[in-house]
């Protein structure tokens, strides 16, 4: 038996310019982080031939191809892979719609998982870049890249994606007391309901090869950059105006990003102290990320009281095999 456990991800600024339409034209960059909330995948050899795939729904089926779990059946054709085991899966956080990566925390999990069941050893790198193959190759999902690459490499990153298809990862330096401050000033609740994020990025996909949309992506890649320097210079502050600029910006590259519940969460929490604030993943649900100050943080929680907060640490460590026997 295998199991894997992989980080889901949190992405400060950038989202969106992770996307091929956008990033095969001059380049892309999401500055996002790991979180300690995981996917685990259990990966079993099957007493006979055929596939048990075990998810919100249990399929077994004699053939590969027969899996209507798209992942789990291109990752299986992708390795070779068929038959003879048995694959569940389980999470920390509702599995699809929430905005923090788990459907590509899922493939990278599997993948790792499937490798060690062969035998096989892959590099985070190699994983992630397999991960990003099978979800928007073979899947053909309207998705970027970074999350794969969060999800198996880990860590608070700065990660360009270039018009090559190559990406370049960066760790982002900070002392350990700023960590543990931007981990306390990072503040995440629930809106109360998931979404499927491709029609949202289907749509941003297309609009993002017109030219006002690829002003609005290509500023929105800077903030990477000048993020990454706001953390390494310790400046909370810089940091909360560089959210509330990505906000600003992503509202306008699709319609569907946002919707009035949405916008009043996020004024409740501006209004109640909060230095800058931004929905995570592609829009309208999953979470609301706020950046507070110590001074404030209180009343933003008790502002923000009839919504379910999420608890988190910045994670360091990329998909792992946490059982081998």
């Amino acid at each position: 038996m295998i199991i894997t456990r992989t980080p889901f991800r949190m992405s400060y600024v950038g989202g969106g310019t992770d996307i091929a339409s956008f990033y095969r034209d001059g380049g892309g960059a999401v500055l996002s982080t790991a979180i300690d909330k995981y996917m685990y995948i259990t990966v079993h050899k099957k007493f006979d031939d055929g596939v048990r795939v075990a998810y919100s729904q249990v399929e077994e089926v004699q053939a590969v191809s027969d899996i209507c779990h798209p992942l789990v059946r291109e990752a299986l054709a992708e390795l070779g892979l068929n038959g003879g085991v048995e694959i569940t899966s389980t999470a920390d956080i509702p599995a699809k719609g929430t905005g923090l990566g788990s459907s590509s925390s899922y493939t990278v999990g599997l993948l790792s998982a499937l490798h060690a069941f062969m035998g096989k050893q892959i590099r985070p790198e190699d994983l992630a870049s397999m991960a990003c193959k099978i979800e928007i190759e073979r899947c053909e999902e309207p998705i970027g890249k970074q999350d794969q690459y969060a999800a198996a490499i880990g860590g608070l990153k700065l990660y360009e994606f270039h018009s090559d298809e190559s990406v370049s990862i960066t760790p982002v330096q900070c002392s350990a007391s700023f960590r543990g401050v931007l981990d306390d000033s990072t503040l995440i609740f629930y809106t109360g309901k998931t979404r499927s994020a491709s029609g949202i990025l289907a749509e941003q996909t297309k609009n993002s090869a017109s030219s006002e949309k690829k002003i609005f992506l290509r500023r929105m890649a800077e903030l990477a950059y000048e993020f990454k320097a706001g953390i390494e210079a310790e400046n909370l502050f810089m940091l909360g105006d560089l959210l509330k600029e990505n906000w600003s910006l992503k509202k306008r590259l699709a319609s569907g990003i946002t919707n009035p519940h949405i916008d009043e969460m996020y004024l409740s929490g501006m209004q109640a102290g909060a230095i800058g604030g931004k929905l995570l993943g592609a829009g309208a649900g999953g979470f609301m990320m706020f950046l507070v100050d110590s001074k404030n943080r209180e009343a933003v929680i008790k502002a923000m009281s009839q919504y379910r907060r999420f608890d988190f640490r910045i994670e360091r460590s990329g998909s792992s095999v946490i059982y081998y026997g």
